[in-house]
This record gives C-alpha cells, structure tokens and sequence, in this order.
C-alpha cells in the first residue's frame, strides 16, 4: 500500500510508518527510563529533526544544478527529495553526543531508538510485501489511446524501463510537475514514460493538454480508474518507475520535482 485516506487526505504509507516508529521508540524509552525519570522525547525530536535537515541538504547539493534555476524549490521538501544514509547517520550521531552527555540517557535511548528501527522494519517489510503483492508487475489492465484505442502497458513500454504517472487535469500538483516529466521524456528516449489520466474523458483531458502545449506521447485513459487502487495509491499525483522486465522498483506519491525525478530515473537505470 503507498497512501491511505483519512477523510479526504492521502497520507503517505512511509510516512505513517516513520511516526509510528517514533512514537514506539518514545513509549519504550519513557518505560525504560521511568525509574530514574529520565525522558528521550526531546532528543528524538532533535534526532527526527536533524535527519530531516541533513538529508534534504545532502539532497539539494547533490542535485544542485537542477536546483539553482528555481531557489525557492530547494525548501520545497514535498518533492520527496531526502538522503536517507545522510539523515540516519547524523542522526546516530547526534544520539552518541547526547547519551555522552548524559549517562541516564544512554540506556532508555538506546532501548527506544532500537525499538524504533525494528518496528519500523518490521512494518516496512509488511508494507512493501502487500504493495508486491499487489503490484509484482506492471498492472495488465487495458487501457484507452487518445484515438478511443484499446491498449495495455506492457505493448507501450516495448521492452523498455517505463515510468508511469498516474494524473488528472483537475490535480494541481499533476500539472505542477507535468513539465518536468514531459521534458524528461523527450529527453529519455530508452525509458517509456506513460501518462495514465485517471477517471476522465478524453475531451476533458485532451482540452488541458492541447491547452497547456506539452506535446506528450503516450498518454492513455483509466475512465474507471481502477490503476490507482490496483497498484494501492488513493492519492494523485502517483508516478511508478518499472525495469525493462516489468518489475516495480520505485514508487513516488505526490509532485515530483526536476531532482527527485533524476534520482529516481537513476536508480531505474
């Protein structure tokens, strides 16, 4: 599963799994330390928001070129852009600096941050086995052509990496980042980029897209939209990055920005 709905909101899974990893790591290190008082919650809070700073800042100067034409983008952490090896490993840092500190922190810390992490794997590795589950491969649904043609994904990739964006013309952060991903295809030409319109008619959808001037290709219509539940997203934008075989290697809910698209395009590579 990548997002759930809470009333109208999608949330991401990944990130519900992160609160709740620190919300375990909090309970268990408040029980180990009840006995000599002794709290973790404001370290974990300087550790949760470390990582976050370090990892976004790793980030941006490793994608810094495709930054630096837009600043402002480079606080725009929706865009899903983090280093996590950056942000885990200040944050590892920051919790040995404190427990030297303070002795009485080094037992409820270190219990409530291991907590934490096998929590989290654990619900990570549940999570990502029911998202294999339902999506082990490219969907087989067929879908329709601007022309009212009947087609499935696996004929438009023709054997290639294909990138999957799941959008709607009535979607803001579809159209924010629609650019970014047309650019990109006209410059990938050994990945497929596929534009999955989701429960729209095609007058709608095309009335934006000749309207907006991108010129893209492969653009194809989910009028039931059933892509979104079957590879378990509720929330638009989703884009899927599949290898050459078909296989699910990456996922993105939400606006994609220039950078984290190329940082997904090269672990797809």
């Amino acid at each position: 599963m990548l997002s759930v709905n809470l009333g109208p909101i999608a949330f991401q899974v990944s990130h519900l799994l992160l609160l709740g990893a620190l919300l375990l790591a909090a309970g268990v290190g408040h029980l180990v330390g009840r006995r000599s008082g002794t709290g973790i919650v404001n370290v974990l809070s300087e550790m949760t928001w470390t990582a976050l700073l370090v990892a976004r800042l790793v980030f941006v100067v490793t994608w810094f070129d495709l930054y630096q034409g837009n600043p402002w983008s480079m606080l725009d952490i929706r865009d899903g852009g983090f280093t996590a090896w950056a942000g885990l490993t200040a944050a590892a840092l920051l919790a040995i600096w404190r427990g030297w500190q303070r002795a009485a922190l080094r037992k409820p810390l270190l219990a409530g941050v291991t907590a934490g992490a096998m929590g989290w794997a654990v619900l990570a590795a549940a999570s990502g086995a029911f998202t294999g589950a339902l999506t082990p491969s490219r969907p087989a649904l067929v879908l329709n052509t601007l022309a009212g043609e009947p087609t499935d994904l696996a004929k438009v990739a023709a054997g290639k990496p294909m990138v999957l964006n799941l959008w709607a013309s009535w979607c803001p952060p579809c159209r924010r980042e629609m650019p970014v991903l047309a650019a990109a295809q006209q410059r990938e030409a050994g990945i497929s980029f596929v534009f999955a319109n989701q429960g729209e008619q095609a007058e709608t959808a095309q009335r934006y897209l000749s309207a907006s001037g991108l010129g893209l290709a492969n653009v194809l219509f989910d009028v039931k939209a059933e892509l979104g539940p079957t590879v378990g997203s509720r929330g638009l934008p989703t884009t899927l990055f599949y290898d050459a075989s078909g296989r699910l290697v990456d996922t993105h809910v939400g606006e994609l920005s220039a950078a984290s698209l190329a940082s997904k395009l090269k672990r797809l590579r």
